[in-house]
């Protein structure tokens, strides 16, 4: 296989100690089947960007260098934005994604000619707590927007580069990136499907994943469905209010005693939540359509 039209985007940020072993094993691979490459060092203390550097000719293989971190996030921007092939792959170069896994998210997409294929891994290596967040994290993005697949937040993915730049303005620049790129691919009615990948355990270094970032994931997929679905959020929490205010007052009613103040805010916070959800989604459709396909 050797096509030109593929891009792997690795963020670095200290992975000085897992570099070794793995850049060779992804230069090698993307050279033999004639991907690009580009490498964005998020302002690494460490020796990440002159073990890369060697490796890059600045045409096939790329190091860009920010002289400030900017978060995960703000690292794939960057490297996405650079992009000139029709598709792109991310990948994190703490070696857990293997090379190999970039030619399968690439036949996966042609096959069903997709606009992103998700890597999705397996909970084996995570521990736990990181799959229960991760668990988490999807049940709550799934209460709010029907989701076709399974791993919202994998580092790995494929993507259409023209849909994946257009979308980049909407995504943040933390570690949440990776789940809110994925919902709005979904949320555009884009094409997105899924394929298996195998995770490696991470032999150097440790995860900056903590409790904050999963807090942090759940309000930017609040954000982003309030951008595109606001009725999603707003309409069900005044039905609650609502129903709230019935079973509350009900009992006074059926004893002939009027409705209580009580009942009354309830109904009105109810009120209230509906009517801003009717606003929301008229504010909505005006931002969703600044958004145009090509």
């Amino acid at each position: 296989m050797t096509d030109n039209s593929l891009t792997v985007v690795v963020p670095v940020f200290n992975e000085a100690r897992s570099l070794p072993t793995f850049l060779p094993e992804l230069v090698g691979y993307c050279r033999e089947n004639g991907f690009k490459l580009i490498f964005v060092d998020d302002a690494s203390t460490d020796e990440s960007a002159s073990l890369i550097q060697p490796e890059c000719n600045g045409e096939t293989c790329r190091l860009i260098q920010h002289k400030v971190n900017r978060g995960y996030g703000g690292a794939l921007k960057t490297g996405i934005r650079n992009v000139k092939t029709d598709f792109i792959v991310t990948m994190d170069a703490d070696g857990q994604h293997r090379p190999h896994d970039v030619g399968k998210l690439w036949e996966s997409g042609h096959l069903c000619d997709a606009d992103m294929v998700v890597g999705r891994r397996q909970n084996g290596n995570a521990g736990f707590y990181r799959a229960l967040g991760r668990q988490v994290i999807r049940g709550i993005a799934g209460l709010l927007v029907s989701l076709p697949v399974k791993d919202l937040n994998s580092g790995m993915k494929l993507y259409r580069t023209r849909l994946a730049q257009r979308y980049l303005v909407l995504c943040p620049d933390s570690m949440a990136f990776s789940d809110i790129i994925t919902l709005v691919f979904v949320h555009r009615n884009n094409l997105v499907t899924e394929t298996d990948i195998e995770v490696r355990p991470r032999s150097q270094g440790s995860s900056t994943i903590t409790t904050a970032t999963a807090i942090d994931t759940v309000i930017e997929i609040i954000n982003i469905v309030a951008l595109f679905n606001p009725s999603r959020i707003f309409l069900p929490i005044g039905g609650i209010f609502f129903l709230a205010g019935l079973v509350w007052g009900l009992p006074f009613i059926l004893r002939d005693e009027g409705v209580s103040v009580g009942t009354m805010l309830l109904l009105v916070f109810g009120l209230i939540f509906v009517l801003v959800g009717i606003i929301a989604e008229q504010v909505a459709q005006l931002r969703r359509a600044q958004i145009t396909e090509d």
